[in-house]
C-alpha cells in the first residue's frame, strides 16, 4: 500500500487521462458516485495482491477508498474448496466514505468456490465476472455445484460476464519461454487489466510495480505487464463489456495536503517511529510474530536509520520482557502482538505497571478464545486488556478508530507512557490492521512534543540534610515517578515485581504501605488527562449510540443512513477508555437510550454500566466480519422506535 494520493493538481492530471481514454474509445462511459468490488478466488491465486494494486491505482487517482482484505488462516487452505477462498472488497467514491461497503456491485469470481462463498452477499443486478475455464465438473461438485451456475439460470438475476481469464492469459504469454502452470499464475494481473479497462484506473504504477518486485526476474515481470495489459485490451476490444464506468476523484472530501494509501498497521508502525522522533529516544521493539500483528514487526525493521531497533523474540513473554528491558534504559519501548499473546505476556505488564515504566503494548484484537480465527477481526480483548493481571494493575487503555487513525493513536499512547510512567494498551484489529485509506500526511509542526527529560541527580533531602535519590519520589501532578537511566551515577536503585516502599523504593510488607501504592497507581491512571468526548446531535436526540475503536465506520455510516431519512440520533466514539473522558457520565445523563454497538458479547457496554449505572443496550456481532451499515441502521431504528 505504498501508492501517493495525490495533490488536486495530480487529481486533475488523473482525469484528463479518462478523458483520453474515452476519446480513443467507442464504447460508452457510465459516471458513478461510487463502486464495490470484490476480488475473490483461491488463497493461492494472488487476490490480495490483485486488490492491493487496484487499491493503490485508485488512491493515485484520488478516490476516497475503504478496504476490506478477508483471507484463511492457513498457508495454503485446500485448492478449491470454501474454506480457501480469498477475497478483497474495495469500497472508492468521488465522495467522503467510512466503510468497505455492505454489498458488492462487482464480483470478480476465479473459481466456483469464489463464486459460490460470495454470491450471497450480492444484489440483485451486480456484476460477476467469472473464470469459465475454472467451472470443470470436478470444481464445481467440490463445492456442492450439481449443474453451472452459469447455465442452470440461477444468476439470470445479475449481469454475467463470463470470461475464459485462464485461457486468455496463456493466449496472450505464448510468445513467453513459460510452462502452462507458470503462464497461468498471471491470470490475476489479467483480471486487474480488465477491471482497470472498466473503472479507468491509472496503468503506469502497476506496471512500475511489477518491473520493481520481479526486478531479478524480468522475464516473469514482463509476463505480467503482457497479461495486465491483455486484460485491458480485452475490456476494450470485447462486445461483452458495452460501458465503461468512471468514478471521478473525491477533491472535496479531503483537507488540501499531500496523501497517501496506508493501512492501519503501517499507520501505526510509522505513527511509533514519529513517536520516537518526536521524543528524541530510540524506539525498541520487543516482539514475537502473530497474526494479525506481524506486519508492524516488518515495518519497523526496515527504519534502522532512524534508531528503531527490532527483535524477534523467541516466545511472547521474551518480546515484552526485553521490551521492558529497554524501557528500564531509556527507550521508548513497544510490543505488539494479538490476544493469545496478550494473555503470555500479562505478568511482565504486571510487572510493568509494578516498576512504573513506559511501555507502549500493541493487541491486534482477532477472533478468540485461544487460537481462535486468526485472520478474522474481533473487539473481544477489552476487558482482558482492563483487567487482565493479577493484583490491581491499571492501564490506560487507547483504541484508534479507522486505519489511518492508528498513526494519532501511537502518537497518543505513547505521549501516556511517557508523561505518566505506565503501560499503555493500544487495541486495534485485524480490520483495522489490514484495511486501508487515504492518509493525509502530517507537518512536522503538527506532530506533539513527547521529549521527557531524565533525572540527572538526588531528588529527596533528608532530616540529617542529606541529599539522596529516591525513585518513587513523584510529580505533584501527574504521579509519575522519575525515569533514572542506568549508570547515572548517583541513581543506582532498586527495581523488581516485590511491593515497593514509597518514595525510597525499597521492599516493604507493610500492609498500610501497599494499601498507598495501590492507590496511588490507580490515581495515576484516573488521573491522566485525555479530551473530553465529542457528541455529533445536530437534532437533539433522544438516544445516543456509543462506539470505540473500528465501529466508528459503520457506525457513523449508519447514523447518516438514519439522518438522511428523518431519524433523530446523536454519536458519540471513543478513543480513551481507560480513563474514560471526564464528561462521559454527563454525556450518557442526558439520553433515553444509549446503544453500544460491538464485535463482542457486550464489554463496553459492561464497564459503562458499572461505571455510570446507565442501563446501555448492547447490539453484538462475533462473526469475524466487521459491521455492515444497514444492519446497524435497522438495529438502531427499532432500538429508537422500541
Amino acid at each position: 500500500m505504498t501508492s501517493q494520493v495525490s495533490s488536486p493538481a495530480e487529481q486533475a492530471d488523473g482525469a484528463v487521462v479518462g478523458e483520453q481514454r474515452r476519446a480513443a474509445g467507442t464504447k460508452g462511459v457510465r459516471r458513478l458516485d461510487r463502486v464495490i468490488i470484490r476480488f475473490a478466488g483461491d488463497s493461492g491465486d494472488g487476490m490480495q495482491l490483485t486488490g492491493d494494486r487496484f487499491t493503490s491505482e485508485t488512491a493515485s487517482f484520488g478516490n476516497d477508498l475503504s478496504t476490506l482484505p478477508n483471507f484463511p488462516a492457513e498457508i495454503r487452505a485446500p485448492a478449491g474448496t470454501l474454506p480457501g477462498v480469498s477475497s478483497f472488497q474495495l469500497h472508492f467514491a468521488d465522495h467522503d466514505i467510512l466503510t468497505p461497503g455492505d454489498a458488492p456491485n462487482v464480483l470478480v469470481a476465479m473459481n466456483p468456490a469464489a463464486l459460490k462463498a460470495n454470491i450471497g452477499d450480492l444484489p440483485r443486478g451486480a456484476e460477476i465476472i467469472v473464470n469459465t475455464d475454472e467451472f470443470t465438473k470436478r470444481a464445481m461438485q467440490k463445492v456442492g455445484y450439481d449443474a453451472s451456475p452459469l447455465e442452470d439460470g440461477s444468476l439470470d438475476g445479475y449481469q454475467l460476464h463470463p470470461v475464459p481469464l485462464t485461457t486468455l492469459t496463456v493466449e496472450a504469454l505464448k510468445e513467453f519461454d513459460l510452462s502452462r502452470k507458470e503462464a497461468e499464475r498471471s491470470k490475476n494481473m489479467f483480471a486487474l487489466g480488465l477491471l482497470s479497462w472498466m473503472y479507468h484506473r491509472p496503468t503506469e504504477g502497476t506496471e512500475k510495480f511489477l518491473r520493481s518486485k520481479f526486478a531479478k526476474k524480468p522475464d516473469i515481470a514482463a509476463a505480467n505487464i503482457a497479461a495486465f495489459r491483455a486484460g485491458w485490451n480485452f475490456g476494450e476490444t470485447t462486445e461483452d463489456f458495452a460501458v465503461s464506468y468512471e468514478v471521478a476523484p473525491a477533491a472535496k472530501a479531503f483537507p488540501v495536503g499531500t496523501y497517501r494509501n496506508i493501512s492501519g498497521n503501517l499507520a501505526l508502525a510509522y505513527g511509533l517511529v514519529a513517536a520516537s522522533r518526536q521524543a528524541d529516544l530510540p524506539l525498541f521493539l520487543g516482539s514475537y510474530p502473530i497474526t494479525p500483528a506481524s506486519d508492524i514487526l516488518h515495518e519497523l525493521s526496515k527504519h534502522k536509520n532512524f534508531g528503531v531497533r527490532t527483535f524477534q523474540a523467541e516466545d511472547e513473554i521474551a518480546g515484552i520482557g526485553a521490551a521492558l528491558g529497554a524501557a528500564f534504559g531509556g527507550s521508548l519501548a513497544v510490543t505488539t502482538t494479538s490476544g493469545p499473546g496478550v494473555a503470555l505476556k500479562s505478568e511482565t505488564i504486571g510487572l510493568a505497571v509494578s516498576l512504573e515504566l513506559p511501555l507502549v503494548v500493541v493487541d491486534i484484537q482477532r477472533g478468540g478464545p485461544s487460537t481462535g480465527l486468526p485472520t478474522k477481526t474481533e473487539q473481544a480483548d477489552l476487558l482482558q486488556a482492563m483487567y487482565g493481571r493479577n493484583g490491581e494493575a491499571p492501564v490506560p487503555v487507547v483504541a484508534p478508530c479507522t486505519p489511518a487513525d492508528c498513526f494519532d493513536a501511537a502518537l497518543e499512547a505513547a505521549r501516556i507512557a511517557l508523561t505518566y510512567r505506565t503501560p499503555v494498551f493500544l487495541l486495534s484489529d485485524g480490520y483495522l490492521a489490514n484495511g486501508s485509506e487515504p492518509w493525509r500526511i502530517p507537518e512536522l509542526e503538527e506532530l506533539p512534543d513527547l521529549r521527557v527529560q531524565f533525572a540527572q541527580g538526588p531528588n529527596h533531602t533528608l532530616a540529617d540534610g542529606t541529599e539522596v535519590f529516591w525513585p518513587y519520589k513523584r510529580d505533584a501532578r501527574t504521579l509519575a515517578r522519575p525515569w533514572a537511566i542506568p549508570g547515572t551515577p548517583g541513581l543506582e536503585h532498586r527495581i523488581g515485581g516485590i511491593e515497593k516502599q514509597d518514595g525510597t523504593g525499597n521492599i516493604s510488607y507493610d500492609p498500610a504501605n501497599h494499601d498507598f501504592m495501590v492507590r496511588t497507581r490507580q490515581a495515576k491512571v484516573d488521573g491522566i488527562e485525555v479530551p473530553d468526548i465529542e457528541v455529533d446531535d445536530p437534532d437533539q436526540a433522544r438516544t445516543l449510540v456509543l462506539g470505540w475503536g473500528s465501529t466508528y465506520g459503520p457506525i457513523t455510516a449508519a447514523v447518516r443512513r438514519l439522518r438522511a431519512g428523518g431519524t433523530a440520533i446523536a454519536q458519540a466514539h471513543l478513543r480513551h477508555i481507560n480513563p474514560f473522558p471526564k464528561n462521559l457520565g454527563a454525556v450518557l445523563a442526558r439520553y433515553d437510550k444509549v446503544v453500544v454497538p460491538e464485535m463482542n458479547l457486550g464489554q463496553l457496554a459492561t464497564l459503562v454500566r458499572a461505571k455510570y449505572l446507565v442501563d446501555a443496550h448492547s447490539y453484538n456481532q462475533v462473526n469475524g466480519m466487521p459491521f455492515k451499515a444497514e444492519q446497524l441502521a435497522t438495529a438502531l431504528k427499532e432500538t429508537i422506535d422500541g
